[in-house]
């Protein structure tokens, strides 16, 4: 039995011109010339049979001929321009990644809950506070946020004593404030429908005192459950994050979170930009899901069609993908497609750190059976002999349900099938962290493999994928264009990884035998 940590019960620029593109625009301009040359130049031919628009004789003639170019040619104009529109947005690689060409920076975050320690020499990153910090001081027009809930400041979550280890969340929820009301910064932030656990004190304050403008998206009213679980910030079109960490001061100092922030890097943050907005056109008091998204919301950037960018002197082929399916736009991958892709092209091996893992739902009114992760995790370890490593999350609500699940596939590790589950346990050190409520968890939500990395918002349940919002970026190994090339992002993964695996935080399923 598993002892060692005290439990609480629980727009884009066009080289060519429409013209240039449309064949049928070509015959039509040429008609029209000739339209022009017969009845519009004063030559002998036309001052024998009408010496001047206005003689009464040549009246209907013009005007029928007028009434032809109306009727018949200007729909194929339109149609044209309709045509060559929907290839800016879907098929011109160059419009849609003109910005891509630029050098991006990227950091990968981590939140260490406090008096979490690790081995000398095992790797350390920037915390997820610095990085929001830095984004924030960044913002010279905009700041657009998605998010779970807002609980940033330490009265939040307990009023009268609050945890001196707030100060990180007080002070972001200040910086915030200071951005929107002082420096004249547009904020927006889109929420899921607010509720008794997951309240929008924050986000309230700062609509109330001008700081930005809120919308709450509910969930339940457009797809009959489901919120809004994306974690994201998005500055100037420029540079964002993307991770597990929730606006809440737990999710800076007392839960161990990981994501990424990208730097100088517009091509990805106007793709990320398009999720925002489909967000915010659905946070309004009577959402309506378009059967086709519009076209400026559309991408060509996905897991068939990676854009490639040089990060930290690194060639990388990414993508950016998004749940549920009805919030996907044309062309944009749905989250599940980008795991299952990623689980797919590996060649070696497949790390898995995720807080939650049911191949069922969770949420939703009849539980039900959904095998579409854990049957592509079988069909690696038999079929293509991959190594696999689960690293799940164990805390005060973790499910029991759950143990059957992972000890299923547990089991299949042998001679012959190189599988294996372990559960990340935060301890509770003091008193005053055992008072904390929903934190000493690993909340990580990520992938990697010989090849790409996963970085997500999503715990690994049916819900989080068909009616959850959610967003992940994947970055695929490419060659380096540099002989300085900077250690690539996968690769840091990867060592956070091991670092997590082979700690002592890090426990065999079998210490959990006594739970069912």
């Amino acid at each position: 039995m598993y002892k060692g940590v005290r439990q609480k019960k629980p727009k884009a620029s066009v080289r060519k011109t429409v013209v240039e593109r449309s064949g049928k625009l070509d015959v039509g301009e040429y008609e029209l010339q000739l339209f022009d040359s017969r009845y519009m130049l004063k030559g002998e031919e036309g001052e024998k049979k009408c010496k001047g628009w206005l003689r009464p004789s040549c009246i209907p003639i013009t005007i029928i001929l007028v009434l032809i170019v109306l009727v018949v040619l200007l729909p194929l104009i339109g149609q044209d321009e309709a045509k060559s529109a929907e290839v800016i947005t879907l098929g011109n690689y160059d419009a849609q990644f003109k910005n891509c060409s630029s050098p991006c920076v990227i950091t990968l975050v981590e939140s260490i809950p406090e008096n979490l320690t690790f081995a000398e020499g095992k790797p350390t990153h920037t915390t997820v506070f610095e990085g929001w910090s830095q984004l924030i001081g960044l913002a010279e027009r905009s700041i657009d946020i998605a998010a779970f809930y807002s609980t940033l400041k330490g009265q939040d979550i307990q009023p009268d004593d609050p945890d001196p280890s707030s100060w990180q969340g007080d002070k972001i929820f200040s910086d915030l404030m200071k951005a929107g009301t002082e420096r004249g910064i547009r904020i927006r932030i889109a929420q899921s429908e607010p509720t008794g656990s997951t309240p929008d004190f924050d986000t309230k304050e700062l609509e109330v005192k001008g700081a930005a403008k809120v919308r709450s998206l509910d969930f339940k009213k457009m797809l009959g459950a489901g919120v809004l679980h994306t974690k994201m910030f998005l500055i100037d079109k420029k540079h964002f994050y993307v991770g597990s960490a929730n606006m809440d001061w737990r999710s800076l100092t007392q839960v161990k979170e990981l994501g990424l922030v990208v730097y100088n890097c517009s091509c990805l943050a106007q793709d990320i930009y398009k999720i925002f907005e489909v967000y915010w056109k659905l946070g309004v008091p009577n959402p309506y899901i378009p059967p086709e998204w519009p076209a400026d919301l559309q991408t060509s950037i996905n897991k068939d069609n990676p854009v490639q960018i040089v990060m930290n002197n690194s060639q990388v082929l990414t993508y950016i993908s998004s749940s549920p399916p009805p919030l996907c736009p044309k062309g944009r991958t749905t989250d599940l497609d980008a795991i299952l892709d990623t689980i797919n092209r590996a060649n070696t091996f497949v790390y898995i750190a995720v807080m939650d893992y049911f191949p069922t739902s969770l949420y939703m009114e009849k539980q039900h059976y959904w095998p579409a992760i854990d049957s592509a995790l079988r069909r690696v370890t038999v079929i293509k002999k991959l190594q696999v490593r689960i690293l799940g999350s164990y805390w005060n609500h973790t499910r029991p349900a759950m143990f059957s699940f992972l000890r299923s596939l547990n089991a299949l590790n042998s001679d012959t099938f190189d599988i294996e589950v372990k559960l990340f346990v935060v301890p509770t050190y003091t008193e005053a962290q055992a008072k904390i409520p929903f934190s000493r968890v690993n909340h990580n939500k990520y992938m990697v493999t010989d090849n790409s990395a996963l970085i997500g918002t999503s715990n690994w349940s049916e819900d989080y994928f068909v009616n959850t919002g959610g967003v992940s970026i994947v970055l695929r190994n490419s060659k380096s264009n540099s002989t300085d090339a900077g250690n690539p992002v996968r690769d840091q993964v990867e060592e956070v990884f091991r670092r997590d695996w082979s700690s002592k935080y890090a426990h065999p399923l079998a210490e959990f035998n006594d739970i069912t």
